[in-house]
């Protein structure tokens, strides 16, 4: 498999794994800040083992050679995530996912200022259809109380994972999982002075924050960190943008929540876009 196709492979494995964040929110039912905690704490140690598994004594090596971009990386993208559970708190969700879904033009933006990347017209157009998909799937929740602050950091949470995608473009030699790893502690620690006594959770509680940790911490940022290096940063943001229409599916089919008409309509507009893309982009190749 040639780059290209594996880093589409491997971000769009990373954004299915991130799009269970509504069903393990939904099921574990704790508080966002002590879902950040155990996320990011459990998502750090599976981290961390794996990279004993496969790397063993290089592990530390690895740290050791973060470097100024991988700990850039790594704080960036805590920064991000907290910013992201703040702004659930302060403004609506809807809100939220427009914002969020303005992220391929802001990637596009960064990649042109920091790394002489020009996007492509495709791209631009498929980026385009994504954030009218997302727009239809919010629309009928975006008239609910929003405020400027929370607003201001979901556009902070977008900005940082757009440099997230052009520092991991720009400087491929980051030990990946080990800027992974670190990104995971950080955010448990940013939110450890938030959270309250642990000693009531039940088992069931327990294994499903160790699953939480484990598939939507560890593996979706160790996915998306692979991926990003291989892609220009606006096709990285469009792949990306699957976690939107693909959340509410993992919980239509967990708990039977069915997602309303708009929302249905919205992620098939995301998934033709991206799809869209994907399949011009291969028949250019061949061309």
């Amino acid at each position: 498999m040639n780059p290209y196709r594996l880093g589409l492979l491997l971000t769009a494995l990373s954004a299915i794994a991130w799009s269970t964040a509504g069903y393990f929110t939904t099921l574990i039912g704790l508080d966002n800040w002590s879902l950040l905690l155990w996320r990011g704490l459990i998502g750090a140690l599976g981290l961390l083992a794996f990279m004993g598994l496969t790397r063993g004594h290089r592990t530390f090596t690895d740290f050791h050679h973060l470097g100024t971009a991988g700990w850039l990386y790594a704080i960036i993208s805590a920064i991000g995530m907290l910013c992201f559970i703040t702004s659930l708190t302060l403004t609506s969700v809807a809100h939220v996912a427009v914002i969020y879904g303005t992220a391929p033009f802001i990637a596009a933006g960064a990649g042109w200022l920091l790394l002489r990347a020009v996007p492509t017209r495709h791209a631009l157009i498929a980026a385009a259809l994504a954030l009218l998909g997302v727009l239809v799937m919010v629309l009928p929740g975006l008239e609910v109380q929003a405020s400027l602050a929370g607003d201001l950091l979901a556009l902070g949470m977008t900005l940082s994972l757009a440099l997230l995608m052009t520092i991991a473009k720009r400087c491929p030699g980051i030990p990946t999982l080990a800027a992974a790893t670190l990104s995971a502690a950080l955010s448990a620690l940013g939110a450890l002075p938030f959270t309250g006594e642990a000693a009531a959770y039940t088992q069931t509680t327990w294994i499903a924050l160790i699953l939480f940790g484990l598939v939507n911490s560890a593996l979706g940022l160790a996915l998306f960190t692979l991926g990003a290096r291989l892609l220009p940063p606006i096709e990285t943001a469009l792949i990306g943008a699957l976690d939107a229409p693909l959340a509410p599916i993992w919980v239509w089919l967990a708990f039977g929540i069915r997602p309303d008409a708009a929302t249905l309509a919205g992620g098939l507009i995301v998934f033709g876009a991206v799809l869209a893309h994907i399949l011009g982009q291969r028949q250019r190749a061949l061309c």
